[in-house]
């Protein structure tokens, strides 16, 4: 397993967890409703992906959210290590 690229990447992972997971979705789930492969879902939750935009859009629409609202889970994320 590789390690995660940064704090951000990890952070965003996290988000997408979050997001699936208040969704009741499996990986494979959101890996088939946003064309990604179940691979590529999990090593984006680790934070092992540098994510493109087109990735980012494709797991919004896979999670039924706005882009935006992945990037402001994200920001909780980061704010949320900052303090510990």
């Amino acid at each position: 397993m590789a390690a995660a690229l940064s704090s951000q990447h990890r952070a965003f992972g996290k988000a997408v967890r979050a997001l699936r997971e208040a969704r009741g979705m499996t990986q494979d789930t959101l890996a088939s409703r946003s064309k990604l492969s179940e691979n590529y879902v999990g090593d984006t939750e680790r934070g092992e992906r540098n994510v493109s935009v087109r990735a980012l859009w494709q797991l919004a629409d896979g999670l039924g959210v706005d882009a935006s609202t992945i990037m402001r889970e994200t920001e909780k994320q980061l704010r949320a290590n900052r303090k510990r």
